[in-house]
This record gives structure tokens, sequence and C-alpha cells, in this order.
């Protein structure tokens, strides 16, 4: 490399290999543009990775799995695609702003509430504490509050104060903040008023006495307690890799925390101070020297240039207990090791008792554990500035030396933020789920949560309506039918395909695998497109499913395929790519405790059906069946046991139907209710096809679930169609038959005419005027059919 690199452009691209490199461009944040991808290792087969992992001091909600299913599906691409050895290291933050004040605050209201734990009731000395708290809270985070507000007076004036906010319902970071202290503020209030069980009492207040607690009594934590800190995080780091397992992440290969790396944040800093780019202050902090950094020939802010001077964003990358006043020499110059301030976790240092500054750990852990170039550095978009700009420059102060400027990494790649309705997902907006209580109900799974990532491209937001979802659970859909299909047939050979040779259409269907296989080569080079492979393998399915007596063996070819390519992007987590003969993913079975007593289930149903299609029904062969109908296995559970009550019921309901001699129609409506009713309340569908094929024994899955509810949407609205149409009519007949009873002498009887003949037809108007001819034509019309209607009526009422 050239001594001075500021003849050097930007951009240093790795130097060519002589090995072959697939044809892979990645969309590097450093260029902004789609790079050729050059591993440093001279074999062309290592990667190092190293990526931003999470900030453990609560559970990790759907924008970090947006984040981290994303970054992993690209890790098995390079891993199982390309081929690549990938060292993948990740970080947890287990120490930063966020954390100790999380940490202490949750302390600090332990020991509070254990103080009172022997009270039997709320006592007046919490009441008074609360009270307080609730009064700071309210002073501090709505500024608009009169100071005289009061629990009792609190909502009234909350209304009076922020009434065109809350009637505002435009969604912005101000309006959901401003919701949220009030909410907090409203329950404390409520509690206040009405204190209930002690319990009961603090579920209510807990957020109001956080900040109260710790404005009292923080700054009296021993700094060498770190325990205090290390619990909170080590507790919400298992619980994030919980989340990862469920979500079919894998996990790094090695994992790096901060206050396992504190001596090397010391060195790190030290040597950066030394070669002439950071500086102690009198409070022993150290701080990085843009200046300085700059003057030597590097370049600060090459990610978001535009965002150098946002005293926003530097400010919260200098973290929430670094606000006030600092001894550093510019605004934007940041904090490499932080003076530690009273109630703040420390460590020793050169200059002074203190703790790393949040861009600095990654510098020092990736350094330690890759070395002084990596390939790829990853994270959430919302990363690129200020803590990866400051990363790199960090790292580059500290490997370069005055005659080689080294460039720390090659390729940044950033994750697209979930939004929900156009913000970023936060726990202060309060406007986040987290990822247990997604995939604990009906709505996800890990693999519909992967498959929404998969359909859009992963540098991009995401923003998940109704209309994505829908997306989702009509492509799992479609390769869940897909599957089930190409597995019964690898394993029950159609008779009607049996010895079949490839025909035209196997031909044309073989061609569209081999372009469908480029296609995927092409979308996963250009920077890992997953978008335009699922629309790939979404089109491949879809031609095979019209496409008509194809061969077994073409379909089967195609199910392993698309298999395989599944399995790359993580969609099943028992995927085996070791098997190329594997077709399918998981879920695609019925559980185990239901096998022997569904397929007997089945296959009777089957059987009753032929029978009761059949010209002439043999009943007593059909009680007959019922008796035949065994279980598979001999062992019962209570896990089996709805499916044991499913098969005796539907035994004993045909064996009865058998000795009544019922119709075909009772047969067959019997065979519908065991598919639509019994076995849809356990999970599983009966998929009847044409004979001599069986039904198809299949779990339910979304796409069945969603079908039915428009099937059921659309009946009830023609239901509802009907029975308005029903009452319009009988409300025209009730009308006609009022109107009936009208005698048509009196009819044109109103304030409208002045005179009529002797049948009641008007011949003058109520301004004196002679009805013209026209007008009185009109009126014989109507006198007539009224005159009809009325005679008719007087019949009906004669009979009657």
């Amino acid at each position: 490399m050239a001594s001075d690199s500021r003849k050097q452009p930007r951009w240093i691209a790795p130097q060519a290999h002589d090995v072959e490199l697939p044809k892979l461009k990645i969309y590097n944040s450093l260029t902004r543009t789609k790079d050729d991808f050059i591993p440093l290792d001279p074999a062309g087969k290592t990667v190092t990775w190293y990526a931003c992992g999470p900030t453990v001091y609560e559970d990790a909600h759907l924008g970090h799995a947006k984040n981290y299913v994303s970054t992993d599906i690209i890790r098995r691409i390079m891993r199982d695609y390309f081929g690549f050895n990938v060292k993948f290291v990740m970080n947890t933050t287990d120490i930063d702003d966020k954390i100790i004040l999380q940490a202490r605050r949750q302390y600090l209201l332990a020991r509070f509430k254990q103080e009172h734990a022997e009270e039997e009731a709320v006592s007046d000395t919490v009441l008074a504490e609360v009270k307080a708290a609730f009064l700071q809270y309210v002073g501090k985070n709505l500024p608009s509050l009169s100071g005289n507000t009061s629990p009792e007076t609190f909502s009234e004036e909350v209304h009076k104060a922020y009434k065109e906010t809350l009637q505002n319902q435009s969604v912005t970071v101000d309006n959901l903040l401003l919701r949220a202290h009030i909410g907090t503020a409203q329950l404390a209030a409520e509690a206040l008023q009405a204190p209930g069980t002690a319990p009961e009492f603090f579920a209510k207040t807990d957020d109001v006495l956080l900040p109260y607690l710790d404005a009292l009594h923080g700054a009296s934590i021993d700094s060498n307690n770190h325990d205090i800190y290390l619990d909170l995080s080590q507790k919400f780091e298992r619980r994030f890799f919980e989340d990862m397992t469920a979500l079919n992440v894998l996990p790094p290969d090695q994992l790096t925390r901060v206050t396992e790396y504190v001596t090397q944040v010391v060195l790190f800093v030290g040597k950066i101070v030394a070669n002439g780019f950071g500086y102690a202050t009198a409070d022993g902090s150290v701080y990085f020297d843009i200046d300085a950094f700059e003057k030597a020939g590097h370049t600060y802010c090459r990610l978001e240039p535009w965002n150098k001077n946002d005293a926003a964003l530097l400010a919260d990358g200098e973290g929430s207990l670094s606000k006030g006043t600092s001894m550093k020499r510019s605004p934007n110059h940041f904090a490499l090791w932080k003076a530690s301030k009273p109630g703040e976790p420390a460590w020793d240092s050169p200059w002074g008792r203190g703790r790393p500054g949040w861009h600095i750990e990654c510098s020092a852990m990736a350094s330690e554990v890759i070395g002084k170039t990596m390939d790829l550095h990853s994270g959430g978009v919302d990363l690129r500035f200020p803590h990866h700009d400051n990363e790199l420059a960090q790292s580059e102060a500290y490997w370069s030396t005055p005659d080689c400027h080294v460039q720390w990494a090659n390729y940044f790649i950033h994750m697209g933020q979930l939004r929900i309705r156009g913000l970023k997902m936060s726990k202060s907006l309060k406007n986040y789920t987290t990822i247990r209580s997604v995939l604990s109900g009906k709505d996800w799974t890990s693999r519909s949560l992967r498959i929404c990532f998969l359909l859009m491209p992963w540098q991009d937001g995401i923003e998940v309506t109704d209309e994505l979802m829908k997306a989702v659970v009509g492509w799992e859909g479609k390769l869940n039918n897909f599957f089930l299909k190409s597995l019964d047939l690898s394993k029950h050979l159609r008779p009607d395909a049996e010895g079949q040779d490839v025909g035209v259409a196997d031909q044309q269907l073989l061609k569209s695998l081999e372009k469908a296989k480029a296609d995927v080569d092409a979308a996963l080079c250009d920077s890992f497109n997953t978008s335009a492979v699922m629309r790939t393998l979404s089109d491949l399915v879809t031609e095979a499913n019209s496409a008509e007596k194809l061969a077994n063996d073409t379909i089967i070819s195609l199910a392993r395929w698309v298999t395989r390519i599944v399995t790359i992007f993580g969609l099943d987590p028992e995927g085996d790519l070791s098997n190329p003969e594997r077709i399918g993913w998981s879920g695609l079975d019925i559980p185990g405790e239901a096998k022997p007593y569904i397929y007997p289930a089945s296959q009777l149903r089957d059987k009753v059906r032929t029978l009761a299609i059949g010209s002439a029904i043999d009943h007593e062969a059909i009680a007959k069946l019922a008796d035949e109908a065994t279980v598979a296995a001999s062992t019962s559970t209570d896990t089996s046991e709805p499916y044991s009550l499913v098969l005796q019921q539907f035994r004993t309901n045909v064996k009865g139907l058998g000795v009544k001699k019922a119709s075909a129609k009772d047969l067959l409506a019997l065979c519908d209710q065991l598919r639509d009713v019994h076995l849809w309340n356990v999970g599983i569908y009966l998929e009847d096809r044409n004979s001599p094929l069986p039904a198809l024994v299949r779990p339910l899955d979304r796409s069945l679930i969603e079908a039915r509810k428009e099937q059921e949407s659309v009946a009830t609205a023609k239901a509802m169609a009907k029975l308005e149409l029903e009452a319009k009519e009988a409300e025209k007949e009730r009308e006609l038959r009022e109107r009936a009873k009208i005698d048509p002498l009196v009819m044109f009887k109103t304030a409208e005419y002045a005179e009529w003949d002797d049948s009641g037809i008007p011949t003058v108007d109520a301004k004196g005027d002679v009805v013209s001819k026209n007008r009185r034509k009109k009126l014989v019309k109507e006198w007539e059919k009224q005159k009809k209607l009325h005679d008719e009526w007087l019949v009906m009422q004669k009979t009657a």
C-alpha cells in the first residue's frame, strides 16, 4: 500500500486472487455501491465477519428479529450456497449507559419493596414516596401541567393542557412519547387514589418510582459492585439467545462481552492516545481527536458523511449518562474511556477509574479476535452513524502508521429496520412487540417471520402490513402444498404415472428448473437478492402445479432442489443439506401421537366414500368396515386422547348409519363432518383427491385457516345480503299492504289540492289553478292503480 494514503481513493479494493471466486457483489455501506466480494484470505475460502450484537437489558423485540434473522440469512448463503468458511464473531454489550440505568433502577426498586415487604397494606410512608415520585415524573415529562397538579386533578389537567395533542392521531415520535408519559402518570395517579394490594399498587407505580429512586440513591451504589449490572445483562443475554434459537438463528462462532475485554480496551485506548489521535481530560476521561485524525490524512465519517455534525445523533452516541458538562475539546469528539461518576461501575485505567465508551468496545474486541483487518462488519442501519463511523475511525487510528493507513473493514452491510406506521421500534415509545410474545401467538411463526424478511431486500426497511402478511401466508401455503404432494408422490408412486416416459410437459418443466437455478444464482450473486429468489421459487412451483401428468422423477427432482434452497435460507430448523434426497421442511407431518388413530380414521372414511358413491350401497359392508378399523398402536397417552376420541366417534357413527341403511347423502355428510369439524378441531385436515388416490392427511397451516376464513366471510356476506334483500322485500310488502287500505276516494284529499271530482281525483290545486290535462292523466293512472289494490284488499278482508 502506498505510503501517502491521501493519494489513494476512498475505497481500496482487496487484492485479486489467483483462485476462482463466486461472482458475488455486495452492497457496501462504505462505498454505497455494489462491490465485487473478494475475501482477504489468499485461498479465497475463509471470510471474517464481526456483527454488532444486542445491548442486553430487556427482551428483544421484532426490530431485533429483523436485524438478526436478515444477518443469519446472509451468513447461511455465504456458508451453504457460496461455500465460504465464515468465521462469525458477535458481541453482546453487557455494560453501557442503558444497562447501568436499568440495572441500578431495578436494584433500588427491589430494595425499596423489600424494605416495605412486611407491611400488610400500602403504608403512608410508601404513599408519600410514590406521590413525590409522581410529581417528579409529571414535572419532568409533562411540563405543560401546572405545578399544583395532584393525582386527583391529573386527568382533568391533562385534558386541558394536551387536548389538541391527544386529539391529533398522527403518528410522530413526540406524540407517542407524550402518550407514553401520560399513560405512565395516569396509572400512578389511579394507584395513589385507590392503592389496593401492594402488588397491584406497585404494578401501576413502578415506572414513576424507578427514575425517582435512582435520582435519590443512584449515586450511592458501589462502583465495584459489578454484579448489579451483570445479573441483569446475563439474564437478558440468555433470553436473547433463547429467542434467536426459536428463530432458527445460528449461534456465533465466537461471542465477546465488553466486561471480559476491559484490559484489552484500556490497551487499545492507550495506543490511540500514543498515536496522537486521543487525549485525556482532567476528569479522567479519554476522547478521540477527530481533528488530529483528519489532519493525518484519514477520512472521518465515511458511512454517513451528511450526519457528521448532527448534534442529536452525536449526543445519542455518547449515551444518556454523558449529558451535561464535558471537558472534550470539540463537540464532535467522542468518548473512548469514560470517567465513572458516583454510582456507575468502574475499572482501573491509567487515566483513573472509569469504563469503556460505547464505540471502543467493538473496535477492541474485533481487533483482538480477528486482527487488524476483517472482511465484513454488520449491524442495523441505525448503527452506521455514529457507532460504526466511530468504530472505523478509532480502529484505523489504532492500526495505521504514518507510512501505512490500514482499512479496518472492507465491507459494511447494514440491515434495514422494521417499522410500525413509519416509526422505528423503540422501548421508550412503547411501540414494540417482543419476539417471545409474537411467537407465542397465532399470527406468526419462526418460519413465517423469516419468509417475511426474505420477501423484502435485506437492506431495506419493512412495514408489516396486511398485504405483506397475506403474501407471507400465500407463499408458505403454496410451498406446503407442493412439498406435501411431492412427499406423497415419493412414498406412493402414482398409478397413472408409473413407468411413464419423460414427456413434453416434463421437458418443459426441467428446462424451467435449469432456468430457475440460473436465476437464483444470479439473484444471490446480486447482493443476496432473496426477494427475487422467492419469486423464482413461487413461479416454479406454480408451473409444476399447473402441469399435467408429470413423471414422478421430474416432480421429485424439482422438490429436492427447492428443498435445498429453503434449507439454505434457514426456513427449516431440521434441515439437512448433507441429505440430497430430502424433500420439504419440518411441520408437514401430523403429530406422532395422532398417527395411530387418524390414519385408520382417514382410511375408513375413504372406503365409506367409495361405497357411498357407488351405484348400490352395501350397508352391511359399511357396518363391517367400522368394526375392522383398528388402532395402529395399542398405547394411549393423554396427548393422544383427542385423536382416539375422533376415531371412536367416527367408527360408531359409521356403524350406526350402516345399520340404519342410511342414504348416500347422509354417509357423505358424515365424512365431510369428520374432515371439516372433528379433525379440523384437532389441527388436522384431509385433502380429498380423485380416486383411486386416498385423502392426503396433513396438519392445518395458516393458508388453510385463512382460506376457510375467507370462505366463511364470503358465505356470511352472502347470507347477510340475502337477509337484507328479504327484509327489503318484506318492507315493500308491508308498505304495499298498508297502502292498499287507503280508499282511492280520499287518497288525494291533501293540502296540495282545493277541489276534486266525484271519484276524488283533483280538479283544482291549492293555488286555485285548474289541474292540467297531463297532470290529470297521471293522477288518473295513480287512482286506477290504487283502486285495484284497494278492491283486492276489500276482497281479502271479506274472505278473512
